[in-house]
């Protein structure tokens, strides 16, 4: 027997992350006010191994096939939605969700999508609190003396040629004594951040510079992003510092890594590509970052190329892993010393049609099942010219956005 969804197009919204239902805040994937959030959940599925994309594909695929979908919106994004939540290693357990009601905006126009024989269901508008936090930090995995000691022994393996780049993370733990409110802290990484992605799926939750892969109709774009510098608050100073960045040969290897992986592995997908000779510097609240967009037109061919498989083909990226691939990876299982979980894996939205948006886990952090403990991660990619000290404070950096919100939630 089919299921009932249905998608109607809504009246003017505020910010999305400030809409509330009855159900309980559940996923979210926000940016500059437009996106969708998920409320409740109508099925969810946890794959792992060396087939969890494959796997992912194949559930969600069973069940659209279950629904009777009246969408009277239409366009990317509307209808039946799966967000999806992949860990950094096959061997990890990853998340997939159907959430009961989606409101989605963009472009002025907003929707809701639900599930089930009821009528609309009520939404209403949620008011940013102040919720006061004692919050305890405590050091993660590895000590941040250690973790440069880690660095260095990565340095000296890409001197010596064994592989030309890693990326090396570190965590930090978070703990309350209260409850963290998700819904409170998307409003306040949405306001803060509202050039990234801010994203939400089974408790893990950040905001996100760097989109893995958008898919939208024949259209494909990846936007890359490695070479970071922390920004001091003085514009004029920070003007000389993104130029000192566009000129680092440091940071402009790591850049063509990260780029070269995604145009690599984009390739056979595409009948044309486009890259961009230089990259341009993104100007976030806290750094700056070396970022590209590479496009690509898909190929016409007779077996569509859905997003499962773009996804499966590009992760994991330069960016967040190394160069070679293999060989980065190996290096990260012998010396990082944490086990990632989903954190710089795939994390976004895949709709009934194919189309998607889906990032990769930066600047964000793991919430316990009890909501007052969370694990904050943050990555650097590591190049025969990484100095340990500097790598150290450009992870703190990363871990600013996280750190500031929870603090002044």
């Amino acid at each position: 027997m089919s299921t009932r969804i249905t998608t109607e197009i809504l009246g003017e919204l505020p910010n999305l992350s400030s809409v509330s239902t009855s159900s309980t805040l559940s996923t979210s994937w926000i940016r500059g006010g437009d996106g969708l959030i998920g409320f409740g959940k109508y099925k969810s599925m946890k794959v792992s191994g060396s087939k969890r994309f494959a796997d992912a594909a194949q559930w969600w695929r069973n069940e659209i096939s279950q629904f009777e979908i009246h969408n009277n919106v239409h366009g990317s994004g509307t209808g039946p939605i799966l967000f999806t939540s992949f860990s950094f290693l096959e061997d990890e357990v990853s998340e997939l969700v159907i959430p009961e009601i989606i409101i989605g905006r963009k472009a002025g126009k907003s929707w809701i999508t639900w599930i089930g024989d009821s009528h609309q269901p009520e939404i209403s508008t949620r008011i940013l609190n102040q919720q006061s936090l004692n919050i305890s930090w405590g050091e993660g995995s590895v000590s941040e003396s250690e973790w440069k000691n880690r660095v260095s022994q990565a340095v000296k393996k890409i001197k010596k040629g064994e592989l030309e780049k890693v990326v090396l993370a570190r965590d930090i733990s978070a703990l309350t004594s209260d409850e963290i409110d998700l819904q409170t802290l998307i409003q306040r990484l949405e306001n803060e951040y509202p050039s990234t992605w801010v994203f939400l799926v089974e408790n893990l939750i950040g905001a996100t510079p760097e989109l893995l892969v958008r898919l939208s109709k024949s259209l494909v774009t990846s936007r890359v992003l490695a070479g970071t510098i922390r920004k001091t608050g003085d514009e004029g100073n920070d003007l000389a510092l993104a130029a000192k960045l566009a000129k680092s040969s440091k940071d402009l290897e790591e850049h063509e890594y990260a780029v070269r992986s995604v145009a690599d592995a984009l390739a056979p997908f595409c009948s044309s590509t486009n890259v961009p000779e230089a990259p341009f510097v993104l100007h976030l609240s806290n750094v700056m970052h070396l970022a590209t967009d590479v496009t690509g037109v898909v190929n016409d061919s007779a077996t569509p190329v859905d997003m499962f498989t773009v996804i499966k083909a590009l992760h994991p990226s330069a960016a967040v892993c190394g160069t070679p691939t293999d060989e980065a990876r190996n290096l990260i299982n012998n010396i990082e010393g944490m086990n990632r979980g989903r954190y710089a894996g795939p994390v976004g939205w895949i709709d009934a049609r194919g189309d998607g948006e889906v990032g990769i886990a930066l600047r964000c952090g793991q919430l316990d099942s009890t909501k007052k403990s969370m694990r904050l991660f943050a990555g650097c990619g590591i190049v025969a010219g990484s100095n340990p000290d500097d790598e150290l404070s450009e992870s703190q950096a990363k871990l600013l956005p996280m750190r500031t919100a929870l603090a002044t939630l």
